[in-house]
């Protein structure tokens, strides 16, 4: 069956080419002006859908369909190299659902309050990793300070590269990435194939030194190591065909906290 997605980045490509604008309530909404926005995508797909609520993942869940979308607005020029994944590390699945991750670019200094999506790619969330066997949960201990009773919160949160990062061709461009297997139909073009490859070894564990205020990870073999996962981009016919490809060394590059060039012609 063929995944919703495409039916929403349709819908979401339309509203783009037509103007039609983010409108944010004031200055001081800056987070939910995108979501409400791509909402307004999914009732005039005619999809039925729910809305868990802030703090909730996926940010929307389809009724008819086992998928999920989670929402990522960036302002541009701005952060668009990594994001933060608010306690929730990227997954393809959860709870069963296909997990879509959809990330649109808009001015970072509107003139007023509203403005356009100038951007946007919509990628399976196996694309930005392929482990759905992770469950995030938050620790804690109490015995900490001179009389022992200070609770320590081991609240983690998550730093994610963005596929404006990850594959190059994507900025200033509309931008489905999803598994090479995803059946599509003729309004769709493919501009790229992408592997990406799992690493030999993972993080299994990690510590911090309250006396040198430093952590450490332990490393283990991947039993998944060199495992090849295939995905497809696409844009609709009509759009550039510009070719996008991985960024070669990716992830050398975030390790060593560069970035990666974002002006891209059109």
């Amino acid at each position: 069956m063929m995944s919703q997605a495409t039916v929403i980045f349709r819908a979401c490509v339309e509203a783009i080419r037509n103007n039609e604008l983010i409108e944010r309530e004031g200055p001081n909404d800056k987070e939910f002006h995108f979501q409400n926005w791509f909402k307004r995508r999914l009732i005039n797909s005619g999809l039925h859908f729910d809305s868990p609520g802030r703090n909730s993942y996926p940010d929307f869940r389809l009724v008819k369909f086992t998928e999920g979308y989670e929402l990522k607005g960036l302002a541009y020029p701005g952060r668009n190299v990594d994001y933060d994944c608010n306690s929730q590390v990227p997954c393809g699945e959860h709870n069963g659902r296909d997990v879509y991750y959809v990330f649109g670019r808009y001015p970072a200094k509107p003139d007023g309050n509203t403005y356009p999506v100038l951007d946007l790619v919509i990628c399976h969330g196996s694309f930005l990793n392929a482990d759905n066997e992770y469950t995030h949960k938050n620790k804690s201990f109490r015995g900490l300070g001179s009389f022992g009773d200070i609770l320590v919160r081991d609240r983690k949160m998550y730093v994610a590269p963005t596929p404006f990062a990850l594959a190059q061709g994507t900025a200033h461009h509309r931008t489905l990435i999803v598994p090479a297997n995803t059946p599509v139909d003729g309004d769709f073009v493919k501009v790229g194939d992408l592997v990406r490859c799992e690493v030999d070894q993972i993080v299994a564990a990690y510590s911090f030194d309250l006396r040198k205020n430093e952590i450490s990870t332990e490393l283990v073999p991947n039993p998944q190591a060199g495992r090849e996962h295939h995905f497809a981009a696409y844009r609709m016919k009509g759009e550039s065909e510009t070719p996008v490809s991985l960024v070669e060394r990716s992830r050398e590059m975030f390790e060593a906290g560069l970035t990666v060039a974002d002006d891209e012609e059109e």
